[in-house]
């Protein structure tokens, strides 16, 4: 059986920092084709800020971008993965809560992040191999 681990272990770990703006964010993500971003504080992980968040939190809320920092509107401890769980119960998670990303972690630290249409390319992936 498939693990988060297979989807992020050659993959880069991206994240940002809460002090940085929601602009500094979305540029970032933008320029890495990426959805969402673990945020880190002093190295610790303290939320996740997601393309719906800009959406949601920032432009519809009327804030200001570039003056409005990502620990002011991303979602706070969120919940994780272990590297080692399986793609099912990850996928499991993500149902159960509505999230299209989920922070990985192996030993505590930040491992990656993994998305549904990842899970959803991997499981493709295996079934056309077994086909």
């Amino acid at each position: 059986m498939a693990v988060v681990m297979d989807i992020v272990r050659d993959r880069r770990v991206y994240s940002i920092d809460a002090d940085k703006t929601a602009l500094e964010a979305a540029r970032f993500m933008m320029e890495h084709n990426i959805g969402a971003l673990p945020v880190l504080r002093e190295g610790k992980l303290v939320g996740i800020f997601s393309e719906r968040d800009v959406m949601n939190r920032v432009v519809a809320a009327g804030r200001t971008p570039g003056t409005t920092r990502v620990a002011e509107v991303m979602t706070s401890n969120p919940r994780t993965v272990d590297a080692d769980e399986s793609l099912e119960d990850c996928l499991f998670l993500m149902k159960e809560f509505n999230f299209r990303h989920v922070v990985v972690m192996s030993g505590g630290e930040l491992s990656g992040l993994v998305s549904l249409r990842d899970i959803l390319v991997k499981v493709a992936a295996t079934q056309a191999r077994v086909a």
